[in-house]
């Protein structure tokens, strides 16, 4: 079956921030973060019910218009339970009193996307995600949960597409590996992948991104930045965090070679980091995580931002980009 194309822009907005991610996002901040956003026509909103445990979804269903595209995902339900409102859990500062629950079942699937259409305020989403599959998250339970997957949730998530509900349908996952292994059981159209094809990693271009380039499958690559390395201060003396940890040294080192390399050049490495997914023909869309107003239009400006091919020729001579990464001058774009 062909894949079903979603219609993205180039930039999109990572809502894991309005979930409150570490740290309690205000409902002024998140609203003048979506403000911003659309106001510069930036209208492309991922979330899932992961995040924040549905303070996202909705947030994002107060804040946007009809016309905004969105993109959320299935694969957890959410359980009540008590718990203080200061507790950070799963990352989450302040979420509300849910507890995350892996369910990657027809029954299961199909309840979660009804719960989030009920918090998106919405009868139907541009793209639908099976969240977090992949031994990443889930070690030896992987070949079980992706069974059930296969066996229950991707039939639900097929009968919503073919429904009208979803536009299209894919996974959204950590790891490219575990996209190949679902292709081998299920068609998909979209595969959303968080961190795995970067400044920092492009192992994705070996077998990954040429198989969704053959088949027509579309790519939006999330967390361009890796958990924040390739957009925090160096200099600050604070902690770097890569994969959502403390980087290890030979990544802080890597990435300090991709400093001197933007030094050289003038070139900011968050905006590099922006624009170097989106040279691949089957990336149609990059998400970097926005918390405020202020990182919109820094998002914004560093997309826009002018960087001379020497700089990507000198990456590659280095050895800091794959032999086969195709350069932003070489973009196709629709």
């Amino acid at each position: 079956m062909k894949p079903r194309q979603p219609s993205l822009p180039r930039l999109g907005f990572g809502a894991a921030a309005l979930g409150n991610l570490y740290t309690p996002v205000s409902d002024e901040t998140a609203r003048a973060a979506v403000d911003a956003a659309l106001v510069a026509g930036l209208d492309y909103f991922d979330t899932a019910p992961h995040y924040g445990f549905g303070l996202s979804e909705s947030r994002l269903g107060n804040l946007l218009p009809g016309s905004a595209r969105i993109s959320t995902k299935v694969g957890r339900r959410l359980e009540p339970i008590d718990a203080p409102d200061d507790t950070v859990r799963h990352g989450f500062a302040g979420a509300a009193p849910f507890e995350p629950v892996f369910d990657y079942s027809y029954d299961g699937v199909m309840a979660a996307f009804e719960a989030s259409l009920a918090r998106l305020g919405r009868e139907r989403v541009d793209v639908l995600l099976a969240h977090d599959l992949g031994r990443m998250t889930h070690g030896d339970a992987h070949p079980a949960q992706l069974k059930a997957f296969i066996e229950g949730g991707y039939r639900a998530m097929v009968e919503l597409r073919e429904a009208g509900l979803a536009g299209a349908i894919g996974l959204g996952v950590n790891e490219w590996e575990v996209c190949l292994e679902a292709s081998a059981h299920a068609d998909f159209d979209v595969f959303l992948l968080a961190g795995r094809y970067t400044l920092l990693e492009q192992s994705a271009l070996d077998s990954f991104l040429p198989t969704c380039a053959a088949k027509g499958v579309s790519v939006i690559v999330g967390g361009p930045f890796n958990s924040g390395i390739l957009v925090e201060d160096a200099a600050s003396g604070a902690p770097l965090h890569y994969n959502y940890e403390p980087a290890p040294k030979e990544i802080v080192e890597r990435v300090a070679r991709l400093r001197s390399v933007c030094r050289d050049h003038g070139v900011a490495l968050p905006a590099a980091a922006l624009r170097f997914p989106l040279a691949h023909p089957a990336v149609i869309s990059v998400i970097p995580g926005l918390a405020s107003a202020a990182q919109v239009n820094q998002a914004l400006d560093w997309l826009d931002a002018p960087i001379p091919a020497a700089f990507w020729r000198d990456l590659r001579q280095a050895g800091l980009l794959h032999a086969e990464a195709p350069f932003p001058e070489d973009e196709i774009t629709a």
